[in-house]
């Protein structure tokens, strides 16, 4: 823990005036306390994404039909979420830019979330209980691009990909309190007259509550700082701003590159995280392996995910974008060709822990370097188009893979293509200033 200091640093207002900010106190890790407060959603959503990925297709495998896929079924319900939010996502990031917005549109997203985070404990047959996955995770992944476009607000631009990193790494770690309390209850319930299906509705509800306490720091800490002028004709001037944003986007090879770039890359590191615990199961791995080897990725991630943040510091974002890119193309490679039992899943899951958040989180804070803050919540709506895009098509090339082959290694092997591609993006991606 880094010894605190106090300091006064000068920031602007939406109309460009200049003010002076409150003293600015690092409280922990070279944090200040919008920075720590802005660092905590990323723990308290992290436990949703831990037990989506670990323990909730395996809840999903136990009450669906005898007989069908899991994978099939998983990777479809996947798709809808992301289809459905990135659909929604530049409308609601456009209006979550207006003044005083963006804190109401995180917040909402975060309480729909977590209700139906808890509601998931009610459905009894396989059909309802993904209705209410799906407005989970649209929920869930909503409030992640308020949160992310907050990012500007909380911080200086110099400071983005540290705080951005800790953010992940910190999530990581945060995840993985509620998530072996969960676990506790669903494996060693048993000791205490609680059956695995209870224990899993016991789950749900923590991991709810986990969620909602995390969410308070930012709401009450951080103040959106950048952006747009109200209008009286919000629909209007909505649409219009759309436009104009997708023109520029166009306009910048640097900003258009990078997000095309991101459009395949990611595809690759959604699908791998969502579709890890289906894949394994369809493997016949136990499911007691796949939850503990998927815990350990997290404590792997955390580190990682802070030394990335200081490489690229060092090297550049890019270049280390680039790294994380070629390291995951392998990985995609080992889990179709090599992971046949729990030790290669061990393996895998170490190989994810170590460029997972590195990767997001240097994503995260190169895309805000290239965007104009005040319309931050806007930019990062197609920002998310342009990720939830690429996990319909890596979510739906596995399934259909899959189904089409009977096998879900070369359902897994269909997205290796997409991380080249994203690769060769990065690498004709015009350089800011400042990259190597």
């Amino acid at each position: 823990m880094h010894a605190p200091y106090t300091g006064v640093r000068f920031m602007m207002r939406p109309n460009g005036r200049a003010f002076k900010d409150e003293r600015v106190t690092i409280m922990a890790f070279g944090l200040t306390k919008k920075e720590l407060s802005w660092v905590l959603y990323d723990v308290g959503n992290s436990a949703f994404v831990m037990l989506s990925t670990a323990l909730i297709p395996v809840y999903f495998a136990s009450i669906a039909d005898p007989g069908s896929s899991v994978v099939v079924a998983w990777g479809y319900a996947e798709t809808v979420a992301s289809l459905v939010l990135a659909l929604l996502m530049p409308v609601l990031g456009s209006l979550a830019d207006l003044a005083g917005n963006k804190k109401k549109f995180l917040v909402g997203f975060a309480g729909t979330g977590a209700v139906a985070c808890a509601a998931l404990g009610v459905p009894e047959h396989a059909l309802a209980f993904l209705v209410v996955y799906v407005i989970a995770a649209i929920m869930l992944n909503g409030s992640m691009v308020f949160y992310d476009a907050f990012l500007v607000d909380a911080t200086t631009e110099e400071r983005y990909d540290k705080v951005s990193s800790h953010g992940y790494a910190w999530g990581y770690i945060g995840s993985c309190i509620p998530f072996i309390a969960c676990l506790a209850g669903v494996l060693g319930g048993s000791s205490f007259g609680i059956d695995a299906k209870l224990g899993m509705k016991i789950a749900f509800i923590i991991t709810a509550a986990w969620w909602v306490v995390f969410t308070v720091p930012v709401a009450k800490n951080v103040k959106q700082l950048h952006g747009k002028k109200r209008s009286d004709h919000v629909l209007r001037t909505t649409i219009s701003g759309l436009k104009g944003t997708v023109k520029s986007i166009m306009k910048d090879k640097r900003l258009l590159f990078f997000m095309l770039a991101f459009f395949f890359y990611i595809d690759g590191v959604h699908t791998v995280i969502k579709m890890s615990t289906s894949y394994g199961t369809d493997l016949g791995i136990d499911s007691t392996q796949l939850v503990l080897a998927l815990l350990v990725t997290q404590f792997v991630a955390f580190p990682s995910a802070i030394a990335y943040g200081n490489l690229a510091k060092r090297f550049g974002t890019k270049r280390m974008l680039k790294v994380g890119v070629l390291a995951y193309f392998f990985i995609v490679l080992f889990a179709a060709f090599f992971l046949k039992s729990a030790v290669e899943f061990w393996i895998l899951a170490i190989c994810v822990g170590l460029f997972q958040g590195g990767i997001q989180a240097l994503s995260r804070s190169e895309y805000g370097k290239l965007i104009p803050k005040e319309r931050a919540n806007e930019y990062y709506g197609f920002f998310d188009i342009f990720g939830k895009y690429a996990a319909v098509m890596g979510t739906f090339l596995v399934s259909a893979f899959t189904q089409l082959t009977g096998s879900s290694s070369l359902g897994v092997l269909s997205i290796a293509l997409l991380f080249i591609v994203g690769f060769l993006f990065l690498r004709a991606m015009p350089p800011m200033l400042g990259d190597s």
